[in-house]
């Protein structure tokens, strides 16, 4: 049975929809409270953001490699998104899907007030949830970065050519393509076509992305307290085994487990259970390479680790454990 907080958001977003939320109790409140917005709305940009998108309409990197895609909230279909339906996904997952359970991560109450969220904010007046990228959620003075705003919503699409762009439209296509296209990759485009700009695997660095600062545009600098966690590394005496096992793990596990192995990225902090410290010494020190390669050749149950050994041959496990051994921590043979 719906609580008096998702019966109150289907009477005050749904109350006009013929046959939807019509059994919301009448003796409960009408209207939601702001504050109760808002703690959802941090629990959507924290749990649901990378698949959905901050505005909801499922626009992100994450669609372009999931089938079928996440749910656009936005859609001219999204009424079927009652706050009572999307708690029972939120609780139970959606089989055939990528959208898992959440029932061993947030609470009842999260959930609901993640529903009750996306149900105001994206299904019934279609905002663009802006404060996502504040201060607190690392993006001070966002404003600056402006000049590639319109290639992230899609204003201005990827493939006008170069010749075509203002002196100020360019600079914004560069800092886009540097600092923001692995989250907008797929901003939507008034002149169709979403262009996806690295092939599979999905990693970081993507777009041969470069920390170097350009002319006038800190791309990079203080836009994310994550960003501190893929930084490249300058490690001494590499053998041309470990040379390839960087290269692989660049390509294939710094997208969850961070440049620099500690898992504290954006994406390694937002799985759950987190993606695993390689750097951690009361986990690494009881690892052996032997134990390190049956867990990326099988995967983990229960985790986001999935088995490689039909991407990876055994060789190259060979190569990214003795990367890991080499930049993390060390290991037994």
């Amino acid at each position: 049975m719906a609580t008096a907080l998702l019966a109150a958001v289907s009477v005050a977003a749904y109350g006009g929809l013929p046959g939807l939320a019509q059994a919301a109790a009448s003796a409960v409140p009408q209207t939601i409270t702001p504050a109760q917005l808002e703690a959802g709305r941090k629990i959507y940009n924290f749990r649901c953001y990378f698949c959905h998108g901050y505005s909801g309409n499922a626009q992100t990197v994450a669609a372009s490699f999931l089938k079928p895609p996440p749910a656009d909230f936005t859609a001219p279909q999204s009424a079927r998104f009652t706050p009572e339906h999307i708690v029972s996904v939120l609780r139970n997952g959606k089989p055939g899907t990528a959208m898992p359970s959440f029932r061993n991560v947030i609470s009842d109450t999260e959930m609901e007030l993640a529903a009750a969220f996306v149900a105001d904010e994206f299904v019934l007046r279609k905002a663009p949830n802006t404060h996502y990228h504040t201060a607190e959620n690392g993006w001070p003075d966002h404003r600056r970065y402006r000049a590639a705003f319109p290639f992230a919503t899609g204003e201005i699409p990827m493939s006008r050519p170069w010749e075509e762009l203002s002196e100020e439209q360019a600079r914004g296509k560069r800092l886009f393509l540097n600092g923001c296209v692995t989250c907008h990759d797929r901003g939507g485009s008034r002149e169709g076509g979403r262009a996806i700009w690295e092939a599979r695997p999905l990693s970081y660095p993507r777009n041969n992305f470069s920390f170097t600062p350009l002319p006038k545009l800190d791309a990079i600098a203080g836009a994310s307290p994550y960003a501190l966690h893929d930084m490249p590394l300058k490690i001494k005496d590499m053998t041309p085994l470990d040379r390839r096992g960087q290269k692989l793990w660049q390509d294939n596990c710094a997208f969850c487990h961070a440049t620099d192995g500690t898992g504290k990225n954006w994406i390694g902090s937002f799985l759950e259970p987190h993606a695993r410290n390689l750097r951690d010494p009361d986990f690494m020190g009881s690892m052996t390479r032997a134990r390190l390669k049956e867990a990326i050749r099988e995967g983990l149950p229960g985790t986001s680790m999935p088995a490689w050994k039909s991407v990876l041959a055994d060789k190259e496990i060979a190569a990214l454990v003795a990367y890991i051994a080499k930049a993390f921590h060390p290991l037994p043979e």
